[in-house]
């Protein structure tokens, strides 16, 4: 029964080098990508996903999909597996996680597939910088 549920699942798809979201492999890229961001204005969005996780497959289209819309945003994906201390250092328990950041610091958090809740808070930050 569960392999009738699962085939409703797009199937993990390879990196996309014609995706606006930066996976990040190793503690060297995530390192890279957190110095070049942490003291930008820019919001910067970190997926925190899992390769054997429903939903995270489930909503990764629409968040490649968001992260070519809000250019104004960095999306950075990270696989809690490959790197389980960067997700230890944020806190993350469940997938998918998604952690915005802003000038080195949380502003806001979406725990779960919320596509919506996503969408909104990141149209929400991201217009609060450009009016600042």
């Amino acid at each position: 029964m569960g392999s009738f549920f699962s085939s409703f699942l797009p199937a993990a798809p390879a990196d996309d080098p014609d995706s606006a979201v930066v996976a990040a492999h190793s503690k060297a890229t995530w390192d890279e990508q957190w110095e070049a961001h942490k003291s930008a204005a820019k919001l910067l969005v970190i997926d925190f996903s899992a390769s054997w996780c429903g939903p995270c497959r489930f909503i990764e289209p629409s968040f490649k999909e968001m992260a070519s819309r809000f250019t104004d945003a960095i999306f950075v994906k990270i696989d809690v597996d490959e790197l389980s201390e960067v997700a230890r250092t944020w806190k993350v328990e469940a997938m998918p996680t998604f952690v915005l950041v802003k000038d080195g610091k949380e502003v806001s958090r979406v725990v779960g597939a919320k596509k919506d809740e996503l969408e909104r808070k990141i149209g929400m930050f991201i217009s609060s910088s450009s009016s600042s």
